[in-house]
């Protein structure tokens, strides 16, 4: 049971923890728009009935807990979602048509978030086993699904290289490696990628933001990954946000996951421009 005993105490814990779900829902539905909708009504269940969140081990796992039943019982549809956002989710569940209901959640949950297999099995409502069944399968199916060109915008070396050997193994092909705010616009001219993963601060001090926003504005929309030591000060709220972001220290899970859920609604939204 959560140790929440007051109004304000609940309303002080679930403040420290949107952020995260925040970037969680947005992984999930590849959009920012419609992940801020979940965790809305996540919040509005939760202030019409206290106890959803007191049920659970702690206050964080209730967050999450809820926001999982208003997603698995909703069909991915709520209100204020748009059009384009329902057909991206259902492309992107007929992508997933092979795979066992809740994989992509349970893949998220584990290697975005950094919750164990038990704190899934609360949060999906699931077992122990389940919820390490469904990430593993996940892990290894989603991971086959898109390969693309990928352009790394990282001043440190050793963490370049490394974010390079793990999309490699992936299959993915790094198109080049960039360490500053021009540098990264130039390569990504000269070698246009299918997404881009960037550090926010820069060798000179330039802005790994400031060189993605430039290159989407020339090259047109495709799947962003930031990388921060400090997410939750992209996760305010207050202007546009990324739909994947990293938390340094990273690990390869982490990056991994996040890459194949960008591909993935990259190519869905493709297809949502087919039809």
């Amino acid at each position: 049971m959560s140790e929440i005993t007051s109004p304000g105490d609940l309303g002080t814990s679930l403040a420290a923890e949107l952020p995260f779900l925040r970037r969680y829902a947005r992984a999930l539905t590849g959009q920012q728009e419609s992940g801020d909708r979940y965790a809305l009504a996540t919040l509005e269940t939760i202030v019409a009935g206290p106890a959803s969140v007191g049920a659970c081990s702690s206050t964080k796992l209730g967050l999450f807990s809820v926001f999982h039943k208003i997603w698995s019982t909703s069909g991915a549809l709520i209100e204020g979602v748009s059009d384009t956002d329902q057909l991206l989710e259902a492309r992107a569940q007929w992508r997933l048509a092979d795979l066992p209901h809740n994989t992509r959640e349970a893949l998220l949950l584990r290697s975005i978030e950094g919750f164990d297999f038990s704190a899934i099995a609360e949060i999906m409502d699931i077992s122990h086993n389940e919820a390490e069944e469904l990430f593993e399968r996940a892990r290894h199916q989603m991971g086959e699904a898109v390969l693309g060109n990928i352009l790394i915008i990282e001043d440190e070396g050793i963490i370049a290289m490394d974010l390079k050997s793990i999309v490699t193994d992936m299959g993915h092909t790094v198109t080049d490696v960039a360490r500053t705010k021009d540098e990264a616009i130039a390569k990504g001219r000269a070698n246009v990628p299918d997404l881009i993963l960037s550090d926010i601060q820069l060798a000179d001090k330039s802005s790994g933001i400031d060189a993605v926003n430039a290159l989407l504005e020339e090259l047109g929309d495709r799947p962003v990954i930031f990388i921060t030591a400090y997410p939750e000060r992209l996760l305010t709220g207050e202007r546009p946000e990324p739909a994947f972001l990293i938390t340094k220290p990273y690990s390869e899970e982490q990056v991994t996951a996040a890459v194949s859920q960008a591909m993935f609604f990259a190519t869905t939204e493709e297809m949502a421009e087919l039809v």
